[in-house]
């Protein structure tokens, strides 16, 4: 019996160009037995085109279909009775924001699919947009340090670079950054900036893409005790980026004398452990923030050491792309869209302004980076998503959970089941 899928669009921002299955994929969908309906957008990335020679059928209402496949949160008014919801969710913290959503999935009986808990059995996630997310991060990031070097009176390299959004592929921003480090090999860094410095606090996928960017300009990486022992004297810096990649035992230490840095106990025993990254600060132009964090872990910047150590600082920027709201980063007070993607947290007042002008560090914390290049994050992501489609689509619901056929790592994402918080997800309750 043939079954159907829906493709919804995606209306949380005018921004968001995505979607989870692009048109190439739509024909395999349909040789294994799925039909496909996608909800008109007038700005996916996409066009309906596209989805219509691939031999989707372009349907305003997607009511008739039992299994819809978005990409961003979904409005509490758009689900149905017994349906099942695949999209990032954001619950799985007890968001607030999102709690009357899960709420109304409940009382409908829904099951809900979260990508973001797509994961093998070891743990690791297995559909995600995190790579393409550093790659955004770091294209605004470097377009954001030259824009605030220029408002500082100081010619640089860096206003060649555009914000990810004005290209039409990774590909096309590379090629960007390629003439900008030819430009720093020819000509030198501004002597005001050197040494320049970049940070990245972690070293997962979105740590990765935002490496890769870096990369293509000239960069020695150091390590975080070499980078105190930078200056302007060092030999390359007149033509070299000093990168550096910190791990969790350069963020935090043990809070009891004498105490040995384990990542095991950190991770199971946050609380006996004390942040000590702001010591790094000083010795940074540019703060990359790529961590997974909650309210359990020490911050890695907060308004207090910003208030006391900002004059004299040399910190211009801070890629906030881990983009928690008064997290790791404690000045991230909003997440600005990528029409307008960077504001400026005044260290004295506390208060926040948008644009690049002001008495603190500018601070980019868009959370919807991979909007930004659609084309490509659309295609890697669907490309992994499509395999899992057809037992998603064909499953029967009716079962028990235990007995629902299901790839294994599809069960472990799924957080409601007709309505009912699954056994990994039960925690979310005390949130609702």
């Amino acid at each position: 019996m043939p079954v159907c899928i829906g493709i919804r669009h995606e209306d949380k921002s005018i921004w968001e160009r995505r979607v989870p299955v692009i048109p190439e994929h739509i024909r395999e969908l349909i040789d294994s037995g799925v039909e496909v309906f996608v909800e008109p957008s007038e700005t996916r990335v996409f066009t309906e085109d596209e989805y219509k020679t691939a031999g989707a059928t372009i349907k305003k209402d997607l009511s008739g279909c039992p299994v819809v496949f978005g990409v961003k949160e979904i409005p509490s008014s758009f689900f149905k009775k017994n349906s099942t919801y695949i999209f990032f969710s954001h619950v799985i913290k007890g968001q607030k924001y999102n709690m009357p959503m899960l709420k109304r999935m409940m009382e409908l009986e829904c099951q809900l699919i979260d990508y973001e808990r797509i994961i093998d059995d070891k743990g690791m996630r297995l559909i995600f947009f995190g790579w393409h997310a550093g790659v955004s991060g770091m294209v605004e990031s470097i377009a954001a340090l030259g824009q605030r070097l220029n408002n500082l009176g100081i010619d640089n390299p860096f206003t060649a670079q555009k914000q990810p959004l004005n290209y039409g592929s990774i590909e096309e921003i590379k090629g960007v950054l390629k003439g900008i480090g030819e430009e720093i090999k020819a000509k030198g860094l501004p002597k005001e900036i050197r040494p320049l410095t970049v940070g990245f606090a972690g070293y997962g996928n979105v740590s990765r893409g935002a490496q890769e960017m870096l990369d293509i300009l000239p960069t020695r990486e150091v390590s975080p005790d070499e980078l105190k022992t930078i200056t302007a004297d060092t030999d390359g810096a007149a033509n070299t980026i000093f990168k550096v990649v910190f791990k969790e035992e350069h963020m935090v230490h043990p809070k009891e004398a004498g105490g040995v840095f384990d990542l095991q106990d950190y991770y199971d025993h946050p609380e006996k452990y004390e942040g000590h990254f702001e010591t790094y600060l000083p010795h940074l132009s540019v703060l990359v923030n790529c961590i997974y964090w909650d309210e359990r872990y020490p911050r890695l910047i907060t308004k207090d050491y910003l208030k006391k150590n900002w004059k004299g600082s040399k910190l211009q920027v801070i890629g906030d792309i881990s983009c928690d709201i008064n997290g790791s980063i404690e000045a991230t007070m909003k997440a600005p869209e990528p029409g307008d993607p960077v504001y400026v947290y005044d260290v004295d007042t506390g208060t926040i302004e948008d644009g690049i002008e002001g008495n603190g560090p500018v601070i980019m914390a868009v959370d919807i980076l991979p909007s930004e290049i659609p084309r490509d994050a659309s295609n890697y992501f669907s490309n992994v998503l499509k395999d899992y489609i057809p037992a998603i689509a064909k499953a029967d619901y009716g079962v028990r959970f235990k007995d629902l056929a299901l790839p294994e790592a599809i069960k472990r994402a799924m957080i409601l089941y007709r309505g009912r918080l699954t056994p990994d997800y039960e925690y979310i309750a005390k949130f609702l």
